[in-house]
């Protein structure tokens, strides 16, 4: 005679899925026998069988996270940054599409700083429909490896804005204590300019640390221009706060880190990818649109028309007057 509770405790798919459910709400894996007590090995559900039941579920939720295709979908930002888990790094790209939507794109194994791993994912993102063609706003960390990996796969004509906040660290990492106050409060208050006046006060930094802390003057240096990317493109106050960090893929793998937080030995790099996609999965779920989305259409008619709409603005100011 069937028992109903009997059959749903050994089939083995809704088991996977259940086992993963608990997992990536925080449940450890040394608790596995309190999630499934005596009752589950009455029902010939054994703990040896619950391990592999979610190590099988997590390899299918990274399977299905990296084979989703963006042919239908207009993405207008992607942020590119990296994850620790256990000395194993995985690096995660998640995208912005025109309503505000955030979609988690792909991870894989490997850090920021390799260029040919960085190059791998995003050559996969193509294959996968995200289109090269299509200009895009692109928000790093500011590693030189994405840099020349966006350059590489989809070319030179798309805008790059370095995270200010990362930028901000790296400086302040280089300088003692003290210092760190009045430099952090000089940054901040240049990004706020306009990006000729926030520039001439930076290099003024510059040039002072230059005589007394060189290396904070070479962090500051690379790429400062990119820091100043979206107040040179025009848009509305709510998405220059939004896209001048990349704030929005450090919250989704905060989300990320909540969920396997419980683990205390990661055996691989491989385990470490199938758990980040497990919990990246489960934390898109919770996605809301991005601050300022009402505002992308701003940003759609820059990458479209391929200059900033302060430019255009310019433009039709100048043809006015050649009219006159």
């Amino acid at each position: 005679m069937t028992i109903p509770a009997y059959a749903a405790m050994q089939n083995e798919e809704d088991l996977q899925e259940r086992m993963l459910s608990i997992v990536m709400r925080g449940v450890s894996t040394r608790n596995y026998e309190e999630v499934l007590p005596e009752v589950a090995q009455r029902c010939g559900v054994s703990r040896s069988a619950v391990s592999r039941r979610v190590q099988e579920a997590s390899a299918e939720a990274l399977r299905g996270l990296c084979e989703r295709r963006f042919d239908e979908v207009d993405l207008l930002v992607i942020y590119l940054d990296g994850k620790d888990f256990g000395g194993h790094q995985v690096i995660c790209a998640v995208g912005v599409d025109l309503q505000g939507k955030k979609h988690i794109l792909g991870l894989t194994e490997g850090a920021t700083e390799n260029a040919v791993v960085v190059k791998d994912l995003l050559e996969e993102l193509v294959a996968r429909g995200v289109a090269p063609e299509r200009r895009r706003l692109f928000v790093i960390d500011g590693s030189k490896a994405l840099r020349k990996a966006i350059d590489d796969v989809f070319g030179k004509h798309n805008p790059v804005q370095r995270c200010q906040a990362h930028k901000r660290r790296n400086v302040l990492g280089y300088l003692p204590k003290e210092m760190q106050a009045q430099v952090g409060a000089v940054l901040r208050a240049a990004w706020k300019l306009d990006p000729k006046e926030g520039m001439a006060r930076l290099r003024t930094q510059l040039e002072w640390l230059e005589k007394t802390h060189p290396q904070a003057a070479a962090s500051l240096r690379e790429g400062l221009e990119e820091t100043f990317t979206i107040a040179r493109l025009g848009l509305s106050p709510m998405l220059r706060k939004c896209l001048t960090t990349t704030n929005i893929i450090e919250s989704s793998l905060s989300g990320v880190e909540g969920r396997t937080g419980r683990v205390t030995r990661w055996r691989s790099g491989e385990m470490a990818l199938r758990w980040a996609g497990a919990a990246a999965l489960a934390t898109e779920r919770n996605f809301r649109k991005i601050m300022g989305h009402r505002d992308l259409w701003m940003l759609k008619a820059v990458l479209d028309e391929g200059r900033s709409l302060s430019e255009e603005s310019q433009i039709s100011v100048d043809e006015g007057r050649l009219a006159a």
